[in-house]
């Protein structure tokens, strides 16, 4: 059974989202606040969690950074009334793994948060846990820990993802399409130019030119090929 928190501040949304997860068997905690939330995450022990952005205290981009920055890889998917581009881009590159946006249906909710569980399920350990060296980078896909020179690299989940379908696709040409499909499993607010961003931020990482990468490669129109 998954353990999901929430961390919504409205009451009438919080209850019902938690009579309706738990109504499909995942088990459920809530946090009416981010100080709260920010608690119970450090704690550990969910497989999801489902962030409000606006919470009275704090904001869930700020609580979605600082769970980052502690190390923990847990998903989380963003919950917002907002629309705008520019804070969906935002929450995705602090390390939320998706964003729906307010009102939404249970639904599609459901279809969201099934298709994260699946992708994090540890089918692909055995595969992962292999360490690799990809340019300047030494990464262990497992652990989601990376190095240069023995000293720790912040990397998000989503450069990790990345850079682990571009390995296991070596010396193909991966579309930006297949990237959005594999990495987020979200369509319709996602856009090719934020797979771009990432792979700029890899290749700051990886390259010693980045304006001249030679590991991860552009395929101009298509997508990405990782070369050596």
């Amino acid at each position: 059974m998954s353990k999901i928190l929430i961390i919504e501040d409205e009451p009438d949304m919080l209850r019902g989202l938690q009579d309706n997860l738990e109504f499909e068997g995942y088990e459920v905690d809530i946090a009416d606040n981010g100080q709260t939330g920010l608690k119970m995450i450090s704690a550990g022990g969910y497989d999801l969690i489902l962030l409000d952005i606006m919470l009275p205290d704090i904001s869930g981009f700020n609580i979605c950074e600082r769970t980052r920055d502690q190390g923990i890889k847990t998903p989380i998917i963003l919950l917002t009334a907002r629309g705008e581009e520019m804070d969906k881009v935002r929450g995705l590159e602090l390390g939320a793994d998706d964003y729906i946006t307010k009102p939404f249906s249970l639904p599609e909710l459901l279809a969201r948060l099934k298709a994260i569980l699946r992708r994090t399920d540890a089918g692909d350990d055995i595969e992962r846990s292999q360490t690799c060296t990809i340019g300047n980078l030494t990464v262990n896909f497992q652990t989601y820990e990376a190095t240069i020179d023995s000293h720790s690299v912040k990397m998000s989940t989503k450069e990790f993802d990345i850079l682990w379908l571009l390995m296991k696709r070596k010396h193909e040409v991966v579309h930006r399409d297949e990237i959005l499909s594999e990495v987020w499993n979200i369509d319709s607010y996602i856009t090719p130019r934020t797979v771009d961003n990432f792979v700029h931020k890899l290749r700051q990482k990886i390259e010693d030119d980045p304006a001249n990468p030679q590991n991860i490669v552009t395929i101009h129109g298509i997508g990405y090929k990782l070369i050596r």
